[in-house]
């Protein structure tokens, strides 16, 4: 019977990677803000200086089994800091392959993301959700998160394209 590994991502799983991130796009319905590129996650979460870090979920078969491991999933995560309580961990990604889901896979990387973030020090694993995934929104719950739009009210916002130019000329 074939197991599940959770391992740290290689350069060499660049391709997968991105592979993964256009189909959750798609499962998002947001293909069309996916601007990356293999050659860009390359350089920005393997090089010198990463400005992320990402965890696979690889699928190991059986001693005798004929097929090769197959990556089925990966959480892209990166540190951030809040002012109130110090260092945090954000998820910023998180998916598996739809044939893959059910089995804990997901589970299992928000988990290594958790003891990642215990291991450096953080008080909270943050993260966002679409508010119609709700099998994503109940399996947080269900592992302890918080809503933060229930509980606190919180709004998230971002500056992207003209809007951040026309910011950064203030």
């Amino acid at each position: 019977m074939a197991s599940t590994r959770i391992r740290e991502a290689r350069e060499s799983d660049c391709g997968d990677i991105m592979r993964m991130i256009r189909e959750l796009a798609e499962f998002e319905k947001l293909t069309h803000q996916v601007k990356i590129n293999e050659e860009a996650l390359r350089a920005d979460g393997f090089g010198e200086n990463p400005l992320f870090h990402c965890l696979v979920a690889e699928i190991i078969p059986a001693p005798g089994e004929p097929q090769e491991s197959l990556v089925v999933g990966y959480g892209v995560y990166y540190f951030i800091y809040s002012t109130w309580t110090g260092r945090n961990i954000y998820l910023e990604d998180i998916y598996v392959m739809p044939q893959y889901r059910g089995h804990g896979i997901g589970t299992k990387i928000i988990q290594k993301v958790a003891e990642v973030a215990l291991h450096k020090g953080c008080s909270q694993l943050r993260l966002a959700v679409l508010d119609w995934n709700k099998k994503a929104v109940n399996l947080y719950k269900s592992l302890g998160a918080k809503d933060l739009t229930e509980a606190e009210g919180w709004l998230s916002f971002r500056f992207e394209g003209e809007a951040m130019r026309e910011l950064a000329r203030c």
